[in-house]
């Protein structure tokens, strides 16, 4: 089974650039270019109450920078409490002065009911005005709701079109996203060849999802001559990262013994892991318990149990 599409929802922290507002005096302390930089600094060396401050004082004069950090240390709380209302409210100030990150963010939170209820004719409004800009993840998410129906009425060309500005872009989830088009033939002509092509694009910059798909096309011989080594390659690289359909699949290959020595103990463990997500995981463990003594059952447990997720590869 292939891996869904997901929201790429990473916030991701900007230290640095242009401010968009003129330099003011209105308060005692001259705000601008370099006042984020210090923050940016106060914040780098641990001083979050510092770069909370320098922040604050650009942000209150309208730094759509400024404002936009702010966000994202209400976000993540980073130097202040975690609070998702005030980090929707710092985004919305940024994004309306047009800042395509805060726009990008504003409606990420939007789309997952963060600091507001879920809706994703907001979600849309604010990441077409970032995707407009060439945000590469405005275009992913906006391609994604076009491609679910959400909040607009569902339309596989235009879904298309978005991935695609994103995956030229170099976005790794986007080149998942456009390669699930082509398996599926939605919005394009069904091309096996050209959704692996995608897959392998995603999954050579450490996308989950992409690897897990580039998995299956080399399991089932779709796009390419089957291949169960590289099918094993990319569904451990998955699985490693915690994509539950990897460590499912690669539960399936050492049940099998495909691409590896059968090993119904490293089933159990991969099994056990995707259970918690999947539930066919969970009569596939159940499958590969009954060949199992007592002991070896432990084993693969203690083995679930000792598993920490990897960083991307």
């Amino acid at each position: 089974m292939f891996a869904a599409l997901g929201l790429a929802a990473a916030l991701v922290m900007t230290s640095m650039g242009p401010s968009s507002a003129p330099v003011t005096q209105t308060v005692t302390q001259e705000v601008g270019p370099w006042t984020i930089y210090q923050a940016a600094e106060a914040s780098r060396r641990g001083d979050e109450a510092e770069a909370y401050r320098l922040y604050r004082l650009a942000a209150d004069q309208g730094d759509d920078l400024a404002q936009f950090n702010l966000g994202n240390m209400y976000y993540s709380g980073q130097g202040v409490p975690g609070n998702f209302t005030e980090a929707a409210r710092w985004y919305r100030l940024a994004a309306v002065q047009g800042l395509a990150q805060a726009q990008f963010n504003l409606g990420t939170m939007h789309a997952n009911g963060q600091g507001a209820p879920q809706n994703y004719a907001e979600a849309i409004r604010w990441f077409r005005l970032a995707a407009d800009q060439g945000h590469a993840g405005a275009q992913n998410n906006l391609g994604l709701l076009y491609s679910n129906g959400q909040g607009v009425t569902q339309n596989y060309t235009e879904a298309v079109r978005l991935f695609r500005l994103a995956a030229e872009q170099g976005s790794a989830v986007a080149q998942t996203n456009l390669g699930l088009r082509y398996l599926n033939g939605q919005g394009v002509p069904q091309n096996d060849v050209e959704a692996i092509r995608w897959f392998r694009l995603g999954a050579e910059q450490g996308d989950a999802q992409g690897q897990a798909n580039l998995g299956n096309m080399y399991a089932n011989g779709q796009g390419a001559p089957q291949n169960y080594a590289e099918a094993i390659r990319w569904f451990r690289l998955a699985a490693e990262q915690g994509e539950s359909s990897a460590q499912n699949n690669l539960g399936v290959m050492y049940g099998n013994g495909h691409g590896v020595p059968k090993n119904d103990v490293e089933a159990y463990k991969w099994f056990s892991l995707s259970a918690a997500q999947r539930r066919d995981a969970v009569s596939n463990r159940d499958a590969a318990a009954a060949r199992l003594t007592p002991a070896q059952i432990a084993e693969g447990q203690r083995l679930a149990a000792e598993w920490r997720p990897r960083s991307p590869q």
